[in-house]
Parts: C-alpha cells; sequence; structure tokens
C-alpha cells in the first residue's frame, strides 16, 4: 500500500493519493479528475487501475515526444485504451483528425467520456487484425491495458477468460471506412495483435508516413518477426520508451 500512495502521491499530487484511500476504505473505483495546463479539457483516471500508469508514460515520461516535418492531418491510434494518447496528440496537434480505436467496453466508455470535448477525435470501438470479422477479447489479467484479442471460440483453450466480442478491421478498411488517403502517424499498442496485423500489410503499409508500435513479444510469441516482415519501406528507426519509431523520409524526427 506505501508504494501505491507514493505513486499516486509522485504522479497525481495529494489528489491522487486522496482518491486512492478513498478507492481503498469504499472498495469502489474512483473516477480521479485531471486538470492539465497543456490539455484543453480535464480528462479521467480510474483510482485503482492501470490508468495511473498509462498517465505517467503520456503525460510524464512523454513516450510520444517527436518532432513532425509539419502538422500531421491524419493520426491513427490503436489500443486507444482510455484516450490518452489520443488527448496529447489533440492538444499538440489541433487540426489532425483522430481516429481513437479501443476494443474493451470498459475502457471505451471512458474513452469516449474523456474526448467529447475534443471534436477532432472519433472514438471508433473495433479491435485493429488482420481479417474484418468478429473476434473474441479476453483478460490475460494484466489490467485494464493490458486485453488481449484471439479469433472466436480460441479463447475456451487460453487459460485467461473471454470477457465479450468485438469487431475486427483491418487498416485498410478503416481507411475506407473514413474515407482516409493516407495516415501520417499510425500509433499501435495492441497487446500482441501486431503479430496478426502485420502478417499482410500489403494493402496498407504505403499509404502510411509513419508508425509507432509497441511490440509484446512477451505476450505473444512471433510479433517482433511479424512486425519486421511486415513493415519494410521506412528509412528512419529508432526506439523510444516502450516503442518502435518508423518514419518516411524524415517524416518524424527525435524530440
Amino acid at each position: 500500500m506505501k508504494l501505491n500512495l507514493k505513486l499516486h502521491r509522485r504522479i497525481l499530487g495529494y489528489g491522487g493519493v486522496a482518491g486512492y484511500l478513498k478507492s481503498r476504505i469504499t472498495r469502489n473505483m474512483i473516477f480521479h479528475p485531471v486538470h492539465r495546463q497543456d490539455c484543453r479539457h480535464p480528462f479521467y483516471l480510474r483510482i485503482p487501475s492501470s490508468d495511473v500508469p498509462t498517465y505517467k508514460q503520456v503525460f510524464i515520461d512523454r513516450e510520444y515526444d517527436f518532432q513532425v516535418a509539419s502538422p500531421p492531418a491524419v493520426i491513427i491510434d490503436a489500443g486507444a485504451n482510455i484516450g490518452l494518447a489520443a488527448i496529447y496528440f489533440a492538444n499538440r496537434y489541433p487540426s489532425a483528425k483522430i481516429i481513437a480505436i479501443e476494443p474493451e467496453q470498459s475502457n471505451f466508455e471512458l474513452l469516449k467520456r474523456n474526448t467529447s470535448a475534443y471534436a477532432n477525435i472519433t472514438p471508433l470501438q473495433a479491435a485493429l487484425w488482420h481479417k474484418n470479422e468478429e473476434i473474441d477479447l479476453i483478460d490475460p489479467g494484466l489490467g485494464n491495458w493490458g486485453f488481449m484479442t484471439e479469433q472466436k471460440d480460441q479463447a475456451g483453450g487460453n487459460s485467461a477468460q473471454a470477457r465479450h466480442r468485438v469487431q475486427a478491421m483491418t487498416v485498410d478498411r478503416i481507411l475506407a471506412q473514413f474515407g482516409l488517403d493516407r495516415v501520417d502517424i499510425l500509433k499501435i499498442d495492441i497487446e500482441g495483435a501486431e503479430k496478426e496485423v502485420f502478417s499482410d500489410t500489403s494493402a496498407w503499409i504505403d499509404r502510411v508516413d509513419s508508425m509507432i508500435v509497441e511490440l509484446h513479444e512477451r505476450m505473444k510469441t512471433g510479433c517482433n518477426r511479424s512486425f519486421y516482415l511486415g513493415s519494410g519501406g521506412f528509412d528512419q528507426e529508432w526506439m523510444q520508451g516502450e516503442n518502435v519509431y518508423l518514419s518516411r523520409n524524415g517524416y518524424l524526427t527525435k524530440a
């Protein structure tokens, strides 16, 4: 408990400590409001949950801090969770159209709440995948940031428990649905489904100018190999935090 108190105080101040203590006493989840000078609107974190370390990654460690050659017109945030990266992008690039994709129901509900004041963020409840089909969402017990996807009826052989089914979509299907020709920034954090997504990228990879991808080889063997085999054509690469950055023609560079 002492470690959690220190974490919440360091990241959220005394308000975070109060929220954490209240959640412990009442045994209920607390929706803690966050007001930041660099964000036009407040948003909420669930206490206790993985929302707090996610907030740390995005806004304190600034894992998505980079320079762009020109302001992005289109950003796709796949694995948007409760919308923190989308909010970060929306405040940094207010003219960008941002599609925030999240499959899990409780995360998606808070994503909608957190991004409702941003006209340039469009929430989409779906899972990024290599086929357009209905798939299962499973819970391997890693918290609200660790839900994984499986083909229908495969979760029964997994120690994880199935939560609900969700529509899976390919990148090219998303581009077609929203009438997009290109994507300036494609951010992917999908808990191992990158293995499937990058298994065949021929229909969309040439339409993406840069990617920010967290690989989950530890969760699903073969993710790294699939990603590198399916992500050709980018001439810059670097690691930043837990993410691999790929860019064409210097569109993205390190901050």
